[in-house]
């Protein structure tokens, strides 16, 4: 997102459906359900909806959910690949969209059934047409025994725990946090069910040294945020959610999750050039972020992301993390909402809403003195970022 873009576009409306691992209903409905109900926060007709942006993995066509939700004209739809990594994208293109003048509401959207329908967790079978690029990618992976997305993840961390003497401890204090503030959020799936490091520690392994709590949730449910220019947001219902600034990124010797054959296992590159992009168009700096929405789809992937973005130097994220820096009362709390390790894992836009609601001054986990909240999207993958702020 150019410069020129920064302050002048703000999330104006959130919407989500409850959080579960069998809702019930379609995908669709889902994505209705959020859609109207981010709508009815902003205060914004349906009928003036001229632009939707999604996920390359959503079931839902762009076309269907503005139909249903009672749009009109449409002059601007798009989708984000790599998964988790698209989570911040959407606002980047829903940002350029409204800046260029292309649309003047953007609905950007994520439903799905990932519990009850499907399992991103369950592993990846042998491909059957090896001819596509990315099935022959996977071919080398699947012999070897890497057939799921914690395998992947487990390689890196176990070369960070050697590189910088973290602890599977440490991991699990991200996820001990993380819960912290899923039990006293009731949209969280895990309300009420707070848990100590001894827990972290019992929880089975799913692929050494990643333990089941280090892993995100598997869920049904949909979220939708509603973009439209400050000027205009200024006069709708609810405080305004500034984009200071969104960007992606993606680095020498990326793949999905099996960026293996880099120098360094220990750094995520692609985190690294969406932390640059976004202090260079917000002129913000690590001091002036008061909380964050990590990513936390794997606990070890937050202590890299800590490093990438300047909160800490490297190999220094594990002290950060016994220090408490990142849970209730530090100094970089994250993911007040219990991220999707503790209230739903929705590709991070659930993430973007908890945003929002700091920066409004309504979460259920308030913090303090929030001027400007950072998001991440996925790690590991192509990725993307956002800074939001207030008016």
């Amino acid at each position: 997102m150019p410069d020129f873009l920064s302050g002048k576009v703000a999330i104006a409306g959130i919407g989500a459906t409850e959080f579960s691992k069998d809702s019930g209903r379609t995908e669709m409905r889902l994505a209705v359900e959020a859609s109207l109900a981010a709508l009815a926060d902003a205060g914004i007709e349906p009928a003036e909806v001229d632009g939707m942006c999604t996920f390359t993995m959503d079931n839902n066509p762009e076309m269907d959910v503005h139909r249903l939700i009672g749009g009109k004209d449409m002059t601007f739809f798009s989708r984000i690949d790599y998964g988790g990594g698209g989570a911040c994208a959407p606002v980047q293109q829903a940002a350029m969209a409204i800046a260029s003048g292309v649309a003047n509401v953007v609905v950007c959207y994520r439903a799905m059934n990932e519990r009850s329908w499907y399992r991103f967790g369950g592993g990846t079978s042998m491909p059957q047409s090896p001819t596509f690029l990315t099935a022959n990618h996977y071919s080398w992976y699947l012999p070897a025994g890497l057939t799921t997305p914690g395998s992947y993840v487990a390689m890196v961390a176990r070369v960070y725990m050697e590189r910088y003497g973290a602890t599977s401890e440490d991991f699990g204090r991200v996820s001990v946090a993380a819960r912290d503030f899923a039990a006293t959020n009731p949209n969280a799936y895990f309300y009420g069910k707070p848990i100590t490091l001894d827990d972290h520690q019992q929880s089975d392994f799913i692929a050494e040294p990643l333990h089941l709590l280090d892993c995100c949730q598997e869920s049904d449910g949909g979220v939708a945020i509603v973009l439209t220019s400050l000027e205009r947001a200024r006069g709708l219902k609810n405080k305004p959610a500034v984009v200071r600034a969104a960007a992606q990124g993606s680095a020498q010797g990326q793949h999905r999750l099996t960026s293996f054959y880099r120098d360094d296992l220990t750094h995520l590159p692609e985190m690294g050039l969406v932390a640059k992009q976004l202090y260079a168009q917000s002129g913000l700096s690590p001091d002036d972020i008061q909380a964050a929405v990590l990513y936390d789809h794997f606990t070890p992937y937050v202590l890299e992301q800590l490093e990438e973005f300047g909160f800490c130097k490297r190999g220094e994220a594990k002290d950060f993390v016994r220090a408490g820096q990142h849970a209730r009362g530090g100094r970089l709390p994250i993911n007040p909402n219990g991220g999707q390790l503790g209230e739903a894992y929705i590709h991070g836009m659930n993430g973007i809403a908890e945003a929002v609601r700091q920066l409004r001054g309504t979460s259920v986990n308030q913090l303090d003195g929030i001027e400007h909240m950072l998001v991440t999207a996925g790690s590991g993958v192509p990725t993307s970022g956002i800074i939001l702020g207030r008016d």
